[in-house]
């Protein structure tokens, strides 16, 4: 593993990712086929949500570890059965090492579990939160260029808290729209933002391919690979 440079650390394996996600295999592995990945169904986003409030004050690699876990305590994250829960259940919760075991976060799941299901009238939770989807993507060369909050986070937060949800500050909304894919903050240098740029973020460029798609020039990058309605190429 090299030096960071422009922000990113190139693996053993040549990929270029984050500094997060460049030393823990588990950090690692969630950010090449999972963080940033598009989430529209309700039972994924209601679960995102909800450790995105587990993570608040602790590393997310900690939720991670834990995940498993949780599904089975949170019988998988349907809406349905935690909003069944009763204080028997967050007893039960408090007891479950496997998990976070805070009292106030376990009944924010609960009450989140209900505002989620009473949406469902509105057009559901997928619509009402895609719709703060931002019209312009960032382009953080560093971490440190990635803001901790926008005016979006601030909005969903804001309205999110007014349809009954708990837990669900700016810089946590925030973390959730980078995480389901609302919102584009991978490194320029990445390569899942090559992978984004190249026309599928489903399978990872080398630094080899990318330096290989640079040579060519933007000319040619432009009038024989780029797709109708891609976002322009960054060289």
């Amino acid at each position: 593993m090299n030096p960071p440079e422009n922000g990113t650390i190139i693996g053993d394996d040549g990929l270029a990712r984050p500094p997060w996600a460049s030393v823990d295999p588990l950090m690692r592995e969630y950010y090449d086929h999972e963080w940033g990945m598009p989430v529209r169904d309700e039972r994924g986003l209601y679960e995102r949500i909800s450790l995105e409030g587990f993570q608040a004050g602790l590393s997310w690699a900690t939720i991670l570890r834990k995940r498993e876990a949780f599904r089975s305590a949170f019988l998988d994250f349907h809406p349905e059965s935690v909003a069944a829960f009763t204080e028997a259940d967050v007893e039960r919760l408090m007891q479950d090492s496997g998990i976070v075991r805070n009292r106030l976060k376990i009944r924010a799941a609960i009450t989140n579990a209900k505002a989620t299901i009473a949406l469902r009238s509105e057009g559901g939770l997928v619509d009402f939160v895609w719709s703060f989807q931002p019209e312009s993507t960032p382009e953080p060369r560093t971490f440190a260029d990635v803001a901790t909050q926008s005016p979006e986070s601030i909005a969903l937060s804001k309205a999110l808290r007014k349809k009954g949800f708990a837990f669900v500050g700016p810089t946590t909304m925030y973390a959730l729209m980078e995480a389901i894919g609302m919102i584009d903050t991978h490194l320029l240098d990445s390569h899942r933002r090559a992978a984004r740029e190249f026309g599928s973020d489903t399978h990872p460029l080398s630094t080899e391919v990318r330096n290989f798609i640079h040579s060519c020039g933007q000319f040619m990058w432009t009038s024989m690979y780029m797709k109708p309605g891609s976002p322009t190429f960054r060289r």
